[in-house]
């Protein structure tokens, strides 16, 4: 029963505070461009359309993500929205494990009725664990259970690096992830459900608690700085914990190219937020989008046997982008292939051939190329008529 009432949400990271550590920095340098250096244990800097790295520092090493947990969470429960399991309106009663969970939180308490909605917005906004934990609970049963899905959907996107232990990122033996594998997460977060900015981009908001003291409203106040001090900043989440130190996932989009920056384990509070703006900078200081022919624009032709038509439009299906340094210098190179003939009866949208682009000689992305019309086989005076118009 808990199965089909899936609806968690769960993004909103915490804040604790933690310092004493000794920064690590690591250098990389584009050709014609200042060297990065980040003072955290690791760093991704991505572009989320290519998933191309921009910089990496120990990429892969396992950390502890503390609230950063949370981007999986609320992937999941948007999934589960998606498939029809849960939905927004449906109302979700807080266990007693979760109303405990204690760190940053609403302080939800056992027994009350919150709406997926509202928990929803309380963790990506406030980072609030109880809430965390009583979607996971409405979507799986147990938080338990909900960290088994959390596992199979990061194995699904490839995070060989990750495994997950409960809901809200709170330390736990066995819980850690690492720096590219939450890009990878993000990134597939902001891909697939972009509506996620809705609450990301919210500095402040309120819920109401309804308890047996009667309706009480309760501030949220968004934990990620970003969005108040970066230009472009879209999201997205943060987390500390006494293991983890001071970690952030942030997102921005300038110029139509947007960047996800990923530090884990930074020294103090302010120091990840830093970290991440300069790691922004770079991205988009130093980068550029290259885009290929749009959806619908004329590739040529193909011939068609037996159709009622000779020949029929070929289109370009889908976008490609890639991301290349500001520095480079010259275009996308595209080839197109189309097959020699088709046959009738003919789809409008049929794939016929691909278009390939290449940037200095290497393949940069592919889209399939499809008819623009279709066709029927021709009728036998249709056939009749074009021999007839062959020999005459």
């Amino acid at each position: 029963m808990y199965m089909y009432k899936a609806k968690i949400v769960l993004a909103a990271f915490l804040a604790v505070m933690i310092s004493n550590t000794v920064p690590l920095y690591a250098e990389q340098k584009v050709e014609g461009s200042l060297s990065l250096t980040v003072d955290a244990k690791s760093a991704v800097i991505m572009e989320p359309f290519t998933g191309k790295v921009l910089y990496a520092q120990n990429p892969d090493e396992r950390l502890a993500p503390a609230s950063v947990t949370k981007i999986m969470t609320i992937l999941l429960i948007y999934d589960a929205i998606e498939q029809g399991n849960i939905a927004y309106d449906d109302i979700v009663s807080v266990s007693e494990h979760a109303a405990k969970m204690g760190g940053s939180q609403i302080f939800l308490e056992p027994g009350e009725k919150q709406t997926v909605r509202d928990l929803l917005k309380s963790v990506i906004i406030a980072s609030a664990n109880d809430a965390s934990v009583a979607l996971a609970e409405f979507v799986s049963g147990s938080e338990e259970s909900f960290a088994d899905l959390m596992n199979k959907r990061a194995a699904g996107l490839g995070m060989a690096n990750t495994q997950f232990k409960n809901a809200c990122g709170l330390d736990a033996e066995g819980h850690y992830t690492s720096a590219f594998d939450i890009a990878l997460m993000t990134r597939e977060l902001i891909s697939k459900y972009p509506q996620v900015y809705d609450y990301t981009k919210v500095w402040q908001d309120t819920i109401i608690h309804r308890t047996k003291r009667g309706d009480e409203e309760f501030g949220l106040t968004n934990t990620n700085r970003l969005i108040k001090w970066y230009n472009g900043a879209t999201g997205l989440k943060t987390g500390s914990t006494g293991k983890a130190l001071y970690c952030l996932s942030g997102t921005a989009e300038r110029g139509g190219m947007d960047l996800i920056a990923v530090v884990l384990a930074s020294p103090d509070p302010s120091a990840r937020f830093q970290e991440v703006m300069k790691m922004l900078d770079y991205g988009f200081a130093n980068y550029k989008m290259m885009d290929g022919k749009e959806p619908g624009t004329d590739a040529g032709t193909v011939r068609v046997s037996k159709g009622g038509r000779d020949e029929l439009p070929v289109i370009v299906r889908g976008s490609v982008r890639t991301v290349v340094p500001k520095v480079s210098t010259g275009g996308l190179e595209p080839e197109i292939r189309i097959i020699g003939s088709v046959s009738a009866p003919v789809a409008d949208g049929a794939k016929v051939g691909e278009i390939i682009y290449r940037y200095n000689g290497a393949e940069v992305g592919r889209s399939d190329l499809v008819t623009g019309a279709g066709t029927e086989e021709a009728s036998l005076l249709e056939m009749m008529g074009k021999v007839w118009g062959m020999w005459f």
